[in-house]
């Protein structure tokens, strides 16, 4: 049991998110013997997964159950539904995590108690563990839970805690919502290259193995994107006739600025 919590860890939702964790979590070493899934209709492969790890699986709340970390892994749209019978499920040594977006800790509350609770904003690339998260922990969690939960947020990569709530709906937009930006520039990049009379498949692969090269190259790399830009930027070359578009006054960056507002401003609405 990580951080030797006493009670298991609860998973509540095992569609990509939720079973991308868990797929981790098990690699990492947590027994399986110490994770409960509670799932409705779990994919026959994560039912096969589960039986193989030795881990219990629940369609709903199975009563008798203190949880020692609840990780809440379920659309925000649906929580509201989902909580309440988790209740029971919440005791004094328990601690709530939560990867939706925008729903906040005085939500949870409301439905599950008061209680050690932490708000997490993973990405999709945790899926193949190349993923970051933003997290904020409530006062009532403890070093040890802090430390519990980090051991299982980490197993699909760096884990950055913020002092604010309100930090993370702001990393929902940077990071949370982050990998759909950079999937639409490998379209635009592709698009722009069949304008330029390339085929458009052949335009696709470039554009796709540039953007994913050059993201393994940055994780790679000491160096500051900056740095990197620079370093394939040759004064009066093309690279540096395309940055003049791009950095312009009216370039990317004020477009940026409207986007990662607009999905900050949505997160808080979701959060009511």
């Amino acid at each position: 049991m990580p951080g030797n919590l006493s009670g298991p860890v609860v998973l509540v939702g095992a569609g990509n998110m939720g079973g991308a964790m868990l797929t981790g979590w098990l690699k990492s070493g947590v027994p399986g013997s110490s994770i409960l899934v509670i799932d409705p209709a779990p994919s026959e492969a994560m039912m096969s997964a589960l039986a193989q790890a030795g881990a219990r699986h629940e369609t709903s709340a199975p009563a008798g159950i203190e949880a020692g970390i609840l990780f809440l892994a379920v659309k925000p749209q649906v929580m509201e539904t989902v909580l309440p019978p988790l209740r029971p499920l919440v005791g004094p040594q328990t601690v709530v995590v939560s990867v939706a977006a925008g729903k906040t800790l005085s939500f949870f509350e409301h439905h599950l108690g008061a209680a050690a609770m932490v708000r997490a904003m993973p990405n999709t690339p945790a899926m193949i563990g190349r993923g970051v998260t933003g997290a904020y922990a409530n006062a009532r969690v403890s070093d040890e839970q802090r430390t519990a939960v980090h051991d299982l947020l980490k197993v699909s990569g760096p884990v950055e805690w913020v002092t604010s709530e309100s930090d993370i709906d702001s990393v929902t937009a940077v990071s949370g919502s982050g990998p759909a930006y950079v999937f639409y520039l490998v379209e635009c990049m592709a698009e722009a290259g069949r304008k330029l009379g390339l085929s458009a498949d052949l335009a696709m692969r470039l554009a796709r193995e540039t953007v994913a090269g050059a993201g393994e190259l940055l994780h790679q790399s000491p160096d500051e994107a900056a740095r990197l830009r620079q370093n394939v930027t040759s004064p009066g070359g093309t690279t540096a006739a395309a940055l003049a578009v791009l950095m312009a006054d009216d370039g990317i960056q004020p477009i940026f600025d409207r986007a990662l507002a607009a999905a900050r401003d949505r997160a808080q609405e979701l959060g009511g």
